[in-house]
């Protein structure tokens, strides 16, 4: 008679699943830390200047804006859409918001009567790409941004540093 020990199968199904386990974690926090880098979100600027709201989203090379949207971040109100730029700054990321002159559509044409507390703003490349960003009006108005520059999170900056941080 032929006796043979029989080992236990539960240990190793127990170690096959912690590690399982273990690697969706890992993935899931590696996800996470990517997605939420914010040395990997392109870098947009805001300008007020009384009633006059500038925006400056970068463009790389030949690329052109498509559009713009304008929400009122708090209650995710529509503010203001505009496409088709119709000058060469438009079209190149600086943008003055609710100059509906200088697109082919605009809606509404003109400003609220009070910004809200919180302005997103994002544009849309010919590509289909976009960037955008989220501002606290009261942060911006009290930046005192000099002349030709917008307020980023990195601080004042021209149109031409805005563009030249795009990950081209």
């Amino acid at each position: 008679m032929n006796e043979y020990r029989r080992r236990p199968v539960w240990p190793f199904v127990l170690i096959g699943c912690l590690v399982v386990v273990l690697g969706a974690v890992g993935a899931f926090e590696y996800l996470v830390y990517r997605m939420s880098d914010p040395a990997t979100t392109v870098l947009v600027g805001l300008r007020i200047d009384g009633s006059r709201v500038s925006f400056k989203a970068p463009v790389c090379g030949t690329a052109t804006v498509r559009a713009v949207e304008v929400y009122d971040s708090d209650s995710e109100d529509l503010l203001w859409r505009a496409r088709g730029p119709r000058t060469a700054g438009g079209r190149s990321g600086a943008v003055t918001l609710w100059a509906a002159d200088e697109f082919r559509t605009a809606r509404p044409t003109t400003r609220p009567a009070a910004l809200p507390k919180w302005l997103d703003v994002s544009v849309t490349y010919a590509g289909g790409d976009g960037a955008g960003d989220v501002f606290e009006v009261r942060t911006v108005k009290a930046a005192r941004v000099p002349a030709g520059r917008y307020w980023t999170r990195d601080g004042p900056l021209t149109a031409a540093e805005i563009d030249a941080r795009a990950s081209c």
